[in-house]
């Protein structure tokens, strides 16, 4: 590629629609195709169109993943493959190998206990990377070898053609290792590592949260930085031209000549994914669901309907976003509105006109608006301005958070939006996103954009001669109150305390009548002694007037374990049930944790059985609400956390079940974790439960209290717990939004909590 051609401008080339949801990962798998993954679930591959070279149609849609799918690596056609393979990481733990040729699993390799961030070949093994800070190799279906590479999440992995591999964490650091060896660490960065490739010839390109891209040698020295993202770069890609292509949160893929940015192409959302074709080309994946090619190559440039078709979605987009005072410029009123006569003399309004908003004042004595102008108008030149860290700006408010803190600086200009400007200071700052209101009417208020226009006389009502005029004395402050939220954290546990006594002992009497008439399964059934010794641990149960004096012998508790090892699978769900209000009897509690605390734990082992052989949904039904209840009494938190892997594992399931009252047990379980490993300060747990929180969630059929109670815990984990960050990796922001916008006020409630912490 000539020097003249890597300098013309990319365009749009075509358009890969049939995602329906965010576009997340991009593999290129040589000249055969592309690969793309999404938030939908599905891996799809799309092959090169047979007459016009410019597009691709698509051959294969891969459903399989139970969450969002995010990393994708081409293996390339082999003996036993003869169309090559797509290997695919997700949200749901899980590392898939689909064979090409008929879109067939070859693999499912599980073992990672949170989600998978990146997947690469490794002569003929996989490596995968993880939140769980792991990475695992895979060889010919199997797990060989596993390590942990970070103390925080793994967010990025590739090989180099050297052969080492790279990794990139939560922990702002890459680290270069040979096998199983770290070579080298590399610290630099201020924030999350999450995207990494390879330089040719160079060294090693890494994009962060921080909002930067570097390029480093493999000796760990810095050898470029490039900034011009206005928030999280998630991705970064290389040519061998020397070009280099970043895409990040601020809905713009970059493109990058000798660390300058010669480039920068506007989508209508965040990009998640670029990649260089061989050929120079670049394609993107966006949150609109729609990967994009885009070329520098006049042949290669979409036909002008379709040009003109994204130009126009671009600008309905940029449209939505646009705010004017604080209000969305779409949720402005037209011109028909200044039909209605106004209340007072004096009175604004603030209509839209084309793509502005536009301020008009009633004139009680003419009966008319009239036009004062557009509102975003900023303060003349001949001002003098203040400079904060040696930049001019129109204001530079003091702030007082309160509780001995310093005061902070709060720069603003006024054609800035003040509502982006309270999120990135905010986030900055590291203060809860709750204050995001009372920032922006401070703004708003003090900068005279509360009326139509500024007025060098503004002084604000509640605060009257301190506010700040450009060139005056910058001493307004604002002190921020404590952001409320309604329905986090979660404090203390929940249980299911309800039981139908009769109906147990009924279903018991019926199972034991069947063992008995069965002459291969006599020997199995209760004798009378015994079914009078379960009639006395329920009469007991039944007694809650006196649970503080009754007790249970150990020969019933004996009991009850053996039917769960010595019952057939199906029938074992009603003295599970009886367990599950034993464990709330004071002494029921105790004395089961001294079996269970033995050599043989039987109620592991019944959870192991319920949960795999095979699963029945009374049998998970009775055993989550066991576990469930198990986190009443402070005596099982150890066991509970102990165990705590294993159990999630067991009942990973059951969110999918079309069983709504098991979808709430299980969701009730997974909030009960979520207060007691915050209360232990368990990161590696909260990590756990974070993930089988946002499954729930991202569940399309889950009942809405269940919804609710995985919401709780993913915010009181947020709130309290060491996992913020990870719920940012996680795309939490996202989540808040959709639950935001429920017409279930509870979800929105919980929602509108979670969207305050996210910054």
């Amino acid at each position: 590629m000539d020097m003249e051609t890597e300098l013309r401008n990319y365009q749009l080339s075509h358009e890969l629609s049939g995602h329906e949801d965010d576009a997340r990962g991009i593999c290129v798998c040589g000249n055969a195709g592309i690969a793309t993954s999404s938030r939908d679930k599905t891996v799809r591959y799309w092959v090169s169109h047979p007459t016009d070279k410019r597009k691709y149609e698509l051959s294969k849609i891969l459903p399989g993943h139970s969450s969002f799918v995010g990393p994708l690596a081409w293996i390339p056609p082999n003996e036993v493959l003869s169309e090559g393979a797509i290997v695919s990481g997700g949200m749901d733990t899980m590392v898939f190998v689909w064979n090409l040729s008929n879109g067939e699993k070859v693999h499912s390799l599980s073992g990672h206990q949170l989600q998978v961030t990146g997947v690469v070949l490794d002569d003929e093994d996989i490596v995968s990377s993880s939140v769980d800070c792991t990475l695992r190799r895979w060889r010919r279906g199997k797990v060989v070898e596993s390590w942990e590479a970070h103390k925080s999440a793994i967010q990025a992995i590739i090989k180099l053609p050297s052969g080492e591999l790279v990794t990139g964490s939560t922990d702002t650091t890459l680290k270069l290792w040979k096998g199983r060896t770290c070579l080298h660490t590399f610290a630099g960065h201020s924030d999350t590592v999450r995207g990494l490739a390879n330089m040719h010839g160079l060294g090693i390109l890494s994009a962060s949260h921080d909002g930067s891209i570097r390029l480093w040698a493999l000796t760990g020295e810095v050898l470029m930085e490039m900034v011009g993202h206005a928030s999280i770069v998630y991705s970064v890609d290389s040519h061998v031209s020397g070009l280099i292509v970043s895409g990040g949160e601020d809905c713009s893929a970059k493109i990058w000549k000798d660390g300058v940015c010669v480039q920068s192409i506007e989508h209508p959302g965040c990009v998640w994914d670029v990649k260089f074709l061989e050929n120079g080309d670049i394609v993107t994946a966006c949150s609109d669901g729609v990967v994009r090619i885009w070329t520098s190559h006049q042949e290669r440039i979409a036909d002008p309907v379709d040009l003109d078709s994204y130009v126009s979605k671009l600008s309905q987009y940029k449209l939505s976003r646009k705010r004017v005072g604080g209000l969305k410029l779409e949720d402005l009123p037209g011109l028909d509105t200044l039909q209605i006569p106004g209340n007072s003399d004096g009175q604004t309004k603030i209509i839209r006109e084309g793509d502005n908003g536009v301020a008009y004042a009633w004139n009680l004595r003419e009966q008319k608006w009239d036009k004062i102008g557009e509102v975003v108008d900023g303060p003349g030149d001949d001002i003098k301005r203040p400079v904060f860290y040696g930049i001019e700006y129109d204001y530079v408010f003091d702030v007082d958070i309160g509780d001995g803190e310093p005061i902070r600086k709060l720069p603003y200009n006024r054609s800035d939006n003040p509502y982006l400007t309270a999120d990135t200071w905010l986030l900055k700052e590291n203060l809860p996103l709750a204050y995001r209101q009372q920032i922006v009417e401070f703004i708003l208020q003090n900068s005279g954009q509360g009326g139509a226009a500024l007025d060098s006389s503004f002084r604000d009502p509640y605060t009257g001669s301190n506010a700040y005029i450009p060139g005056g004395s910058s001493s307004m402050s604002v002190v921020l109150a404590k952001p409320i939220l309604k329905h986090i954290p979660k404090k203390g546990m929940l249980v299911f305390d309800v039981a139908q006594f009769e109906g147990i002992m009924k279903k018991l009497t019926e199972f034991n009548n069947s063992l008995l008439s069965d002459s291969d399964k006599k020997n199995l059934s209760l004798s009378e002694l015994e079914i009078s010794r379960l009639s006395a641990v329920i009469k007991i149960l039944k007694d809650t007037s006196h649970y503080h004096t009754s007790k249970f012998a150990d020969a019933d508790i004996a009991l009850l374990l053996k039917l769960l090892k010595s019952w057939p699978l199906a029938m074992i769900f009603p003295v599970i049930d009886i367990l599950r209000m034993l464990v709330l009897h004071p002494d029921g509690g105790t004395v089961l944790l001294k079996h269970v605390e033995d050599k043989n734990d039987t109620l592991m082992e019944m959870i192991k059985r319920v949960a795999t052989n095979p699963p029945l949904s009374p049998n998970l039904l009775t055993g989550t609400r066991v576990v469930t209840n198990l986190f009443k009494n402070s005596r099982c938190h150890y066991w509970l956390q102990k165990h705590r892997s294993e159990i999630l594992d067991a009942f990973s399931s059951c969110y999918s079940s079309p069983n709504k009252n098991l979808q709430l047990s299980y969701a009730t379980m997974i909030l009960n974790y979520a207060v007691l490993l915050i209360e232990r300060k368990d990161h590696e747990g909260q990590s756990q439960v974070l993930s089988a929180a946002l499954e729930i969630v991202e569940e399309e059929n889950i009942e809405v209290d269940s919804k609710f109670q995985a919401l709780v815990a993913i915010g009181s984990l947020m709130l309290d717990g060491l996992v913020k960050r990870i719920a940012l990796d996680f795309d939490v922001e996202n989540v808040a939004k959709t639950a935001k916008a429920s017409k279930e006020a509870k979800i929105a409630e919980v929602g509108a909590d979670i969207e305050s912490l996210t910054k």
